[in-house]
């Protein structure tokens, strides 16, 4: 429980910040134009050859795992440049077999196809799979996978296109209730280690009958289940892990996680970690840099809502969407709980901007799982994606303004007011987004080499969905990070780039949005410019590497030490 003398300071330095943030903010960009009307998102599943559909093993109980649905991830795991579908699936309960369902990787043909190689990359079989993360774990240069799941968890390395399961000889089992997940090297050592988030203490034989008409069985709500505490498994670099949750400061029972973010909120050079707890406290866990952290969520402001009370978090995802060079934190929330955007206000400290920013009504009765920052437009304003579906299937009978099916929400970055405050606008039905949806996992990738970000989406016990990025004339560059004495992936590598207008700052990250992954590769919007006039990388090791006057509408894949290994043109 909050005590009352937390909760007392807390208001306090919300109250207090809340003046300051309200001040005019020098130095910020000018507000950025209307969105653009030409730009249409596409649904292209059926052209690109992508045909699956989720499968939830349900049976008429209504066992809490068949609503929760599985994430998705882009991950280029033949390393020809081209992003590839992970897409993830249930299966049958135990003693209720009834067909065989696995997970399906697609391979990104380069043409705007894509081939189903999911045997021939040894991925087919059975997991009740729900959340991934890619990442580089033994720095061969090959991106791994670790998948989450109810009741156990896999990592796969990828040799050269093929993948084994390891997670016995890594030491990586989880044998709870998985949900999202990350690789992060939090003591920057150079080698990626592991965050797994945990849902609920759940089995078949524990599920609780819970109602919502006083009649008919229920998915309960987590209120109902005991918590379960997220893993941290440190890599010893010789294919193992040990696990350091305890030692680390991250044991918690009570945390009931779905989402797990990694960011530099203080900016002191060292990755903290956010969790979105649903029906709990969402935790942030300040580095030490000693290998242990210290939990921040109730001082730092995002621990619950203005009222004092935890919400239901489900993802969660961080960014410097408003150019103050420190990262956000936007979380969706349960419906009838606005999504909550905490803008950081530095000193330790975020206030929930979400209801004066544009987007708590318009998300007040949506429950939003997958979501992330992203530059649709790419005029150099991260904008918001939000992936929206309830858990209970009846829930319009008991609420008849909301339904099971609900519309993905996407907002445009208006830029700052006169006054330094982000305005958002609703524009996701003129992008085309009109249908709904049992939305759950999203993820966004450049999948054609056009420099626009596409998105995929997932929907409970309903098929995957791709929606190209049409329409986006503005000019792009984008970073693909290789670290050398760190880990070969670049996770953690800030890169900032600058301009006589202003400094964008993206790092690269695993995890976000909810039990998915979206492609390692940094997409700036560059607008009207024709050219960075400085790009800085600053590794996880320390180095820092400064490149000038790199043209626009390219892929530029950077070495730690400033060597450009691949210049890739846009195809416009």
């Amino acid at each position: 429980m909050i005590s009352d003398s937390s909760r007392r300071s807390f208001l306090q330095q919300l109250l207090a910040a809340a003046g300051a943030a309200s001040l005019p903010v020098p130095g910020l960009w000018a507000a950025t134009a209307p969105a653009n009307p030409a730009i249409r998102y596409v649904d292209v599943t059926k052209r690109a050859g992508i045909d699956f559909v989720h499968y939830t093993g349900a049976f008429g109980k209504k066992l809490l795992p068949e609503t929760m649905g599985s994430g998705c991830a882009f991950i280029d795991f033949d390393n020809d440049g081209n992003p590839d579908i992970l897409l993830l699936n249930g299966k049958d309960f135990p003693g209720h077999k009834r067909r065989r369902s696995t997970m399906k990787l697609y391979r990104n043909n380069g043409d705007g196809s894509f081939t189903d190689v999911t045997v021939q990359a040894g991925l087919d079989f059975e997991m009740f799979a729900m959340g991934v993360a890619v990442g580089d774990y033994n720095n061969d240069g090959w991106e791994d996978i670790y998948l989450t799941g109810v009741g156990e968890s896999r990592l796969l390395r990828n040799d050269h296109g093929r993948f084994h399961d390891v997670t016995a000889e890594a030491n990586v089992q989880n044998a709870g209730f998985g949900s999202s997940c990350a690789w992060v090297d939090y003591d920057r050592d150079g080698k990626l280690d592991l965050l797994v988030a945990n849902y609920v203490d759940w089995s078949e034989k524990g599920d609780l009958y819970c109602s919502i008409d006083g009649h008919n069985k229920a998915y309960c709500t987590p209120e109902s289940y005991k918590g379960a505490s997220c893993r941290l498994f440190h890599n010893l670099g010789d294919g193992r892990f040990e696990d350091v949750t305890k030692h680390a400061g991250l044991y918690d029972p009570t945390c009931k996680s779905l989402g797990v973010a990694i960011l530099d909120y203080d900016q002191d050079g060292w990755p903290d970690i956010a969790i979105s707890n649903d029906t709990q406290p969402n935790k942030l866990y300040r580095n030490n840099r000693d290998g242990t952290f210290t939990e921040s969520g109730i001082p730092s402001g995002i621990a619950v809502g203005e009222s004092g009370i935890a919400r239901g978090a489900m993802g969660i995802d961080a960014a410097d969407y408003d150019r103050s060079g420190y990262p956000s934190l936007l979380i969706g929330n349960f419906s009838n709980e606005m999504v909550a955007l905490y803008r950081n206000v530095k000193n330790r400290l975020f206030i929930d901007v979400a209801p004066i920013a544009g987007i708590g009504h318009d998300t007040l009765l949506s429950l939003s799982f997958g979501l992330f920052f992203f530059d649709y437009d790419l005029d150099g304003f991260d904008d918001l994606f939000l992936a929206n579906g309830h858990v209970e299937t009846d829930i319009s009978r008991i609420q008849p303004k909301v339904g099971y099916s609900q519309l993905p929400l996407m907002f445009h970055n208006d830029g700052p007011d006169a006054r330094g405050n982000t305005r958002f606008s609703n524009v996701g039905a003129s992008l085309g987004f009109t249908s709904r949806y049992v939305g759950r996992g999203a993820a966004y990738a450049d999948i054609n080499n056009d420099g626009a970000l596409d998105l995929l989406m997932t929907t409970n016990s309903g098929p995957a969905y791709l929606f190209e990025n049409v329409g986006t004339t503005n000019n792009g560059l984008r970073v693909k990070t290789v670290g050398r004495k760190s880990n070969r992936s670049g996770i953690g590598a800030m890169v900032r780039v600058h301009n006589s207008d202003g400094i964008m700052s993206k790092v690269v990250h695993s995890g976000s949005s909810y039990c998915s992954q979206s492609e390692l590769t940094l997409t700036f919007g560059m607008g009207k410019q024709m050219f960075a006039e400085q790009v800085e990388i600053e590794w996880p090791s320390g180095e820092r590497d400064v490149l000038k006057n790199l043209p626009v509408n390219a892929t530029y894949t950077v070495e730690e030490g400033g060597k450009q290994l691949n210049t890739r043109p846009f195809k416009r």
